[in-house]
């Protein structure tokens, strides 16, 4: 099959959706246990769902900032991995902060905070265009071509 050739796979796209979420929840988990957790005596999905935890006011509120920013670089690289279409990162990107954002508002309410909504935004751009300059990176790689002359 030619390189521009795509067969739209619903499954596949819906498994990489699934597999793009749980590898940022685990990511952002390791985060937040690493920076979070050493702070607070209790760790709970306070942390990950409730927009009360992201704040500026706290050490352990930029704790959590610093730990979703690190989580949306390593869903770039996820990405990189997974996708393998710099033309689908904006919209695996969103799908995952949409997602996201239904599960926030489920377990918490709408979210109020402006930082919330600043944070969130930063790391959907930080996960889409980190996640796009590796893709340009690799497909502007030189393909090796061997210069091997056959012995006449």
């Amino acid at each position: 099959m030619f390189y521009g050739a795509v067969v739209w796979d619903p499954w596949l796209i819906v498994a990489q959706i699934v597999c793009l979420q749980c590898l940022y929840y685990l990511t952002l988990g390791l985060f937040l246990s690493l920076l979070v957790g050493t702070r607070v005596s209790r760790m709970s999905l306070f942390y990950f769902f409730d927009f009360a935890a992201v704040t500026t006011a706290t050490v352990t509120g930029w704790s959590v900032i610093a730990s979703f920013v690190l989580a949306a670089i390593a869903g770039a690289g996820y990405m990189f991995y997974l996708i393998e279409r710099a033309k689908r990162c904006l919209d695996f990107s969103a799908t995952l902060f949409i997602i996201h954002l239904l599960i926030c508002i489920i377990y918490g309410g709408w979210p109020s905070s402006i930082t919330w909504w600043v944070i969130n935004g930063t790391g959907l751009a930080v996960m889409d265009l980190l996640g796009e300059y590796l893709f340009i990176k690799r497909e502007q790689r030189e393909i090796p071509i061997a210069w091997h002359r056959p012995n006449v």
